[in-house]
């Protein structure tokens, strides 16, 4: 079986694995201009031929062996929309960079060894708290960036679902964006680097 390539979108940008160096390099087109609220990949679907195109030139630079051989492990955000999910799997699959997707939110990604655990994350236009269990989302919620109360939202936590009233659930702080200062003391804080470490090393079977 093909190895997986690891693939974040981030609020800016796509990085993509690049398993010979050993590094994330990253995928941005040209010519895309950000709007408040409204993730970058929105854009693509004005200009998806070329969006498509330049995202396969730039995955055989990468890997120049097949193409049809790649399989991408998606990592989205932790708000990515139904709607946004099936844009996103169909962008990659109807690229011509892969033969097929797996796709989990970051906050699925943030661990694997403990069962049950509370992920927060902000993205361009959410804070996102999400209660996994069995690397399954059981409850979740959203807030608006722009517009928040810190301390309601750490009050809220402890009641996201029913298990966490009864148990004591572990809480990690999503700070792969540098943007998560208001919640540093809810639980262990991943660092960007924690968090593409973990990435890097995804295994598309286990998603």
């Amino acid at each position: 079986m093909a190895k997986s390539i690891p693939v974040i979108i981030t609020n800016t940008n796509i990085l993509v694995y690049d398993r010979n160096a050993g590094e994330f390099k990253s995928f941005s087109l040209p010519g895309i201009s950000s709007q408040p609220n409204i993730p970058f990949y929105h854009a693509f679907a004005k200009k998806i031929a070329e969006s498509q195109h330049y995202f396969k030139a730039f995955i055989k630079n990468i890997y120049p062996n097949k193409t049809s051989k790649n399989i991408l492990a998606i990592v989205v955000p932790d708000d990515t929309s139904t709607l946004e999910s099936i844009f996103i799997n169909e962008f990659f699959l109807n690229s011509g960079a892969c033969k097929a997707v797996a796709q989990i939110t970051m906050g699925q990604a943030l661990q694997k060894d403990i069962q049950a655990y509370i992920s927060i994350s902000k993205s361009s236009r959410n804070i996102v708290l999400q209660y996994i269990k069995n690397n399954e989302i059981q409850a979740c919620r959203y807030y608006d960036c722009n517009n928040y109360d810190s301390r309601q939202i750490i009050e809220d936590a402890k009641r996201l679902h029913i298990d966490i009233e009864y148990e004591k659930t572990p809480v990690f702080v999503n700070n792969f964006n540098l943007n998560m200062d208001d919640f540093f003391d809810m639980g262990e804080v991943i660092t960007p680097k924690d968090f593409m470490d973990k990435i890097a090393v995804i295994d598309v079977e286990k998603i």
